[in-house]
């Protein structure tokens, strides 16, 4: 029974750490990603400065203006949106990190349905 118990102990305290994060290495530089259209995956480039993001997805070209929430949650507002879909902000929340990657949700702002990706610094 006592072994019970310590082996649960030793659980919750494992499952209860935090993932390492060390956000401030990918606020800014340039990255790329992969995306699905039509069930193909494509590849995006960003490049990403303290105030503004520029996107490359194929031959389309998007910029934002970045806003920090905290170090590890930003919010992306288009500069010229075309759609409705564009005038929406976007959340981006980095969960984990790497060397030179970090995994992210992302969403709309006010949604709740989220979204994961995945970010590699190239520079």
């Amino acid at each position: 029974m006592k072994h019970i118990a310590l082996f649960s102990l030793l659980l919750l305290v494992l499952g209860c750490n935090q993932p390492d994060r060390n956000c401030n290495d990918f606020k800014t530089g340039t990255f790329k990603f992969n995306y699905m259209v039509d069930g193909e995956e494509q590849v995006g480039h960003f490049t990403r400065t303290e105030d503004l993001q520029i996107e490359t997805y194929g031959t389309r070209i998007d910029s934002s203006m970045v806003r920090w929430v905290n170090d590890c949650e930003v919010i992306f507002k288009t500069i010229n949106p075309k759609s409705m879909a564009e005038q929406k902000d976007v959340h981006i929340k980095i969960i984990t990190t790497t060397a030179n990657s970090y995994t992210f949700e992302y969403s709309y702002v006010g949604e709740v349905a989220k979204q994961k990706g995945e970010a590699t610094k190239t520079d």
